[in-house]
């Protein structure tokens, strides 16, 4: 059984597709946190600012077969519209998408992303693989389309990611919004976030333009 939190089209906000018309596919579960605020603080990742617990969010909901997920999530895309675009998110996708799932996605015409903290094996067939690590281990997925690392993270230095084997390295300024008052930085992490692009010219800035357009 397939777990959706929510589903929807709108527009990628991050990264190299930035603008891009997309499905949005976000899974429900994560193995880094709990998603319950009274754990954040003791969590593997603790500035999450996804709601990704149960499935009651704009089409969510549980689905038996991969077939009757691409179903549904198909209806949301524009009718007769070519350039189908689906990005699995969470969470963390990879604890749900698998080979059926793909496989019903590529039999609609959609190109595949995913969005995945490089933890876990992926499946073969995706299209675009963007990598945001999130704690201080040995990344699974060393390599893809894309890494998009949250900027600043103590214990996860940019430079210790530069020699993998991705087309694309981007920060993201830190969400601070969901941490407590004595767990912001000083100065803000957009400055922070540009100052090491600029004396680091291999990592490109990535902002959350989603946010800044009041959209999904």
């Amino acid at each position: 059984m397939y777990k959706i939190k929510e589903a929807f089209y709108s527009l990628q906000g991050e990264g190299a597709h930035a603008g891009r018309p997309a499905l949005f596919c976000r899974f429900t579960g994560c193995n880094l946190w709990s998603g319950k605020e009274s754990q954040r603080m003791e969590a593997q990742c603790q500035f999450c600012d996804t709601d990704f617990v149960g499935t009651d969010g704009q089409n969510g909901g549980r689905f038996n077969t991969a077939a009757a997920l691409m179903s549904h999530l198909d209806t949301l895309w524009p009718e007769g519209a070519a350039h189908k675009y689906i990005i699995f998110t969470g969470g963390e996708p990879a604890l749900q998408l698998d080979d059926a799932l793909i496989a019903a996605a590529k039999a609609l015409q959609y190109t595949i992303a995913i969005e995945t903290n490089g933890t876990r094996p992926l499946p073969s067939g995706i299209d675009w693989i963007c990598v945001s690590p999130k704690v201080a281990a040995p990344l699974v997925v060393n390599e893809g389309h894309e890494l998009k690392l949250v900027f600043p993270q103590e214990h996860l230095p940019p430079e210790s990611f530069s020699h993998l084997s991705f087309d694309n390295f981007f920060l993201q300024p830190m969400d601070q919004s969901a941490l407590p008052s004595d767990r912001i930085a000083l100065e803000d992490t957009q400055t922070q976030t540009l100052r090491y692009c600029l004396q680091n010219p291999q990592w490109r800035l990535s902002l959350q333009t989603h946010k800044m357009l009041g959209i999904d």
